[in-house]
């Protein structure tokens, strides 16, 4: 069992320092304090954890005592799991440093600001071949999760003006919306927080991970509010077939008379497919398509806290969604779950378009995906590594046979069209030849040399297979796939000796802790304390 749970290491340490004065024991220093050298040097008093402390620091010893604590926090470059983005140049930096104190929702004070914010909107429509980029209408978001919360909305909106203009109920039997199992957690947040009923599909092998159109229309009646489809699966990074979903609906309308819109959720898929395969169709080229959301943070490659959310057309915008408000000397319209938000981020979104333009986003987004094939090859060569994703695997075309007989050089239309995500497992034979060792060991192992890698499962019907995961975003270099490649063999190599001091690992349980116990104690929910999984990506943060 965790060391923490019988010594709590905050008594520890306060029963080991120096002897105390009379005064000290007088202020009332506990193991709540923080004691630091940089405020010695000034001589300031231990600063209390978890409640105001009666007079403050100088900004100096603030800055270090802070800068130092959160050294313990992972390397950004390191963390293959998260989609976020963390480089800009430096004139990105520079301009949100100047722009940090901007507050977007005041476009009076701030017209510029504004002026950006829709050039945005128009680009995002304009690539996603909206009707009219003129028409198209969107907003700015702190991220994928509100945008899907408005998308959603908006479906449900017009869905029971739909109900009530035909005389019909829109509380029996209720809204309904359909995604596959593999949702990420902010599409059952729309059904949960919004009551609508939230039918997931599940999934399979032979649905490649993710939502089957052909299945789902199994979970479709009139009280479908619209169906979620997901351009780039958290999970293994397939694409979902928007196309597909999008013909059966079309027959379902034709035969019923029941007309299902689709939001996209193009959280990473939006600023990556139309640059590395934009012959694919997802977007609004298909008339169901009625909203799509993206996050400018992950393949937008701008810094976290920017994301899009853009329809097709002001029909499918509900008016009564829209807020006017009178405030601060003008006239604003507002769609959004907050109102303050950040203009910094948007302003570097703009940066990004601008500077990048399609040749620099599709350069970025075509190296992804080769060193994304790269560590997908290296993986299942060792043997060791079975993976699921597939952006690695040419098409059986004729003309990708071709070009492998007379040696012509790749083209990213030869391979399977995905996310820049390497999702990988042990093989079958290893797991046969060493059944003793188990996978999340991998995790806790990458994570003592500075890598950060999840082991999960996959989602319900599949829950049974864990999968290791690297998203390989543009500062994935070559080079990082090298030592990557290094590490996990060698480790894995030493986990296969019996006489490894590695086997060690299963005297640890769950392995690695992120943080002490007792630290967790304070404002944090305990274990149960929320709702229980649905299954879905919700398990993972």
């Amino acid at each position: 069992m965790a060391l923490s749970k019988h010594i709590n290491a905050d008594r520890l340490v306060q029963d080991s320092h120096d002897k105390k004065s009379k005064h000290h024991k007088l202020t009332g220093i506990d193991s709540n304090t923080i004691h630091h050298s940089y405020g010695a040097r000034y001589g300031t008093q231990p600063l209390p954890k978890y409640h105001f402390s009666s007079k403050g620091i100088d900004a100096e010893s603030a800055y270090q005592l802070i800068h130092d604590e959160l050294a313990l926090d992972g390397s950004p470059v390191l963390n293959l799991a998260s989609f976020v983005h963390t480089w800009m140049p430096a004139q990105a930096d520079k301009l949100m440093q100047e722009n940090m104190t901007k507050n977007l929702i005041d476009t009076d004070e701030y017209p510029a600001t504004q002026h950006i914010h829709t050039r945005c909107i128009s680009i995002l429509a304009d690539l996603w071949h909206a009707p009219s980029a003129k028409q198209a209408i969107g907003t700015a978001t702190t991220g994928s999760s509100e945008a899907i919360q408005l998308g959603g909305l908006a479906m449900k909106r017009i869905w029971q003006e739909k109900r009530k203009a035909a005389g019909k109920s829109i509380h029996e039997p209720g809204p309904n919306i359909v995604m596959g199992a593999n949702a990420q957690v902010a599409l059952e947040k729309f059904a949960r927080y919004f009551e609508v009923e939230c039918r997931l599909v599940p999934i399979s092998v032979e649905s490649k991970y993710h939502l089957d159109p052909k299945k789902a229309m199994e979970y479709v009646d009139e009280n479908t509010i619209g169906v979620f489809v997901i351009l780039g699966s958290t999970y293994t990074g397939h694409y979902e077939p928007v196309k597909e979903m999008s013909d059966l609906l079309d027959e379902y309308e034709a035969k019923t008379g029941y007309s299902v819109p689709i939001h996209v959720d193009g959280a990473s898929g939006g600023f990556f497919a139309p640059f590395a395969t934009p012959q694919l169709e997802w977007d609004f080229k298909l008339p169901r398509v009625v909203s799509i959301n993206t996050s400018g943070h992950k393949f937008g490659l701008a810094y976290v806290g920017v994301g899009w959310v853009v329809w097709r057309d002001q029909a499918h915008l509900p008016k009564d969604l829209i807020f006017e408000l009178h405030y601060l000397g003008s006239v604003e319209y507002s769609f959004s779950l907050n109102f303050s938000r950040p203009a910094a981020p948007i302003i570097a979104q703009y940066f990004n378009l601008i500077h990048l333009g399609f040749e620099g986003y599709r350069n970025v987004a075509l190296d992804d995906l080769r060193n994304a094939r790269l560590l997908s090859r290296a993986l299942e060569k060792s043997g060791y590594y079975a993976v699921l994703s597939d952006i690695h695997r040419k098409h059986t075309s004729a003309g990708a046979t071709i070009k492998d007989v007379v040696g012509i050089d790749d083209d990213v239309t030869d391979y399977e069209a995905g996310l820049p995500v390497v999702s990988f497992r042990f093989s079958d034979d290893f797991k046969k030849s060493y059944p003793e060792i188990q996978q999340k060991w991998i995790q806790t192992l990458l994570r003592a040399r500075g890598w950060i890698v999840p082991n999960y499962e996959l989602a319900p019907d599949l829950q049974q297979i864990e999968i290791l995961r690297v998203v390989v975003r543009e500062n994935m270099t070559e080079v990082l796939v090298d030592r990557l490649v290094s590490d996990l063999m060698e480790i894995t190599e030493q986990l296969t000796t019996a006489d490894s001091p590695l086997h060690a690992l299963n005297d640890l349980g769950h392995g690695h802790s992120s943080s002490s116990k007792t630290e967790h104690t304070h404002g944090k929910l305990e274990k149960g304390a929320g709702s229980t999984s649905s299954g879905t990506y919700a398990k993972q943060c």
